[in-house]
């Protein structure tokens, strides 16, 4: 794996870059539509390869080991090929979905006890077996295993829980460089950082697994219902104490807004469910604004989804059907939704990237933001 940074903003830390591997090559800043159980609700690969060109996507290690299971997906030949996906994927260790089983698990130096949400069977999740079982799934990326605290923590909760995910982390290595890839592709171990909203901890945990030289870094432990300020805070913190050489990915975040700002503090990729999840209400991001597609003032409005975006797709489409399709209740509504979402994400980092490179990242961010936030 290789990761080239191409241009720098003139303030800020922002950058874009080119990380390549044997599959192929992906433009940063990259948004990575979630697929947790193997698909990216409501879309077929062929939308998400052909309609939105998007190089990577998500999978989730807890959910896919809990249905199909790894047997399964090895009798295929791996996830790409269970799913008929040729492009990136990187799996999420299970940590976050630990933290949100609260009521469900047991955490314990060894790893996590939990019951499955789906028939309450009792599973038993180690940092060498997350590691094994992502092997199994065959990601490209994969995580290591985390504690992801809640907040707010008390700081000595959230002092153990990062020294105890750093320990962990160190037996994620150890099981990674002692294993063999099931596949024809190579696998990178990626760390995350934790360290809740207290300053010091996030430098500490960010120097410490900067240190592991690892092909990627990840940002963990935000978005878990902190202000915005402080996400901010806890991401530029932690990119000050990141390899700059190295990509940056910041979990589960999140709106438009958040990744221009977080793109501004240093991070490279990003992930979320928010596109396709709110998309499957009726919320709808264009670059003009939000749009509740459910309202009654949309029900007359033959004006396309998003005038102003590059994207044919968005033009396809007027408000006023999608309102119909909703109100009708026709699968059609949240599938156009989601690709419109979709598409408008990956075309926002795309064109964050476009104007890192033309110098002019700073005033187009400026004036996005305030477009963005706009309700209409």
């Amino acid at each position: 794996m290789k990761f080239t940074i191409t241009s720098k903003a003139d303030t800020g830390k922002a950058r874009a870059g080119l990380i390549q591997t044997s599959r192929g090559e992906i433009p940063t800043p990259v948004f990575m539509p979630v697929g947790t159980l193997g698909t990216v609700k409501g879309l077929n690969q062929h939308m998400l390869r052909d309609l939105l060109d998007a190089p990577v996507i998500l999978g989730n290690t807890y959910h896919l080991y809990l249905r199909p299971g790894t047997g399964i997906i090895e009798e295929a030949g791996g996830l790409h090929k269970f799913i008929n996906w040729d492009r990136h994927i990187l799996t999420d260790s299970g940590g976050y979905q630990v933290y949100s089983l609260s009521g469900m698990r047991k955490i314990t130096e060894e790893g996590v006890k939990f019951r499955s949400h789906i028939d309450g069977s009792s599973h038993f999740f180690t940092p060498e077996g997350v590691v094994d079982i992502q092997r199994s799934i065959g990601a490209d990326f994969i995580m290591a295993f985390d504690e992801c605290p809640p907040y707010p923590a008390e700081r000595k909760y959230v002092n153990d829980s990062m020294h105890l995910t750093h320990r962990w982390l160190d037996r994620c290595v150890e099981q990674f460089q002692k294993g063999k890839h099931l596949y024809d592709h190579p696998q990178y171990l990626i760390p995350i950082v934790q360290g809740g909203a207290y300053k010091d901890l996030r430098a500490d945990s960010a120097k410490h697994i900067a240190q592991l030289d690892l092909p990627a870094n990840a940002i963990g432990g935000l978005s878990v219902g902190e202000p915005e300020d402080l996400l901010y805070e806890m991401t530029d913190i932690s990119t000050d104490h990141l390899p700059v050489e190295k990509p940056r990915y910041l979990m589960g975040v999140g709106t438009p807004v958040n990744l221009l700002e977080c793109i501004d503090r240093g991070v490279d990729m990003f992930d979320c469910v928010l596109p396709t999840r709110n998309a499957r209400h009726g919320m709808v991001y264009t670059s003009e604004g939000i749009i509740n597609i459910k309202n009654a003032k949309w029900a007359n409005d033959h004006n396309p989804l998003d005038s102003n975006s590059p994207s044919p797709f968005s033009r396809e489409h007027s408000r006023a059907y999608l309102r119909h399709l909703f109100h009708t209740g026709e699968f059609l509504g949240p599938q156009i939704a989601s690709l419109q979402n979709l598409s408008f994400f990956l075309w926002l980092v795309r064109e964050a990237g476009k104007k890192i490179k033309a110098g002019e990242f700073p005033a187009w961010k400026k004036e996005m933001v305030s477009v963005l936030n706009n309700r209409l």
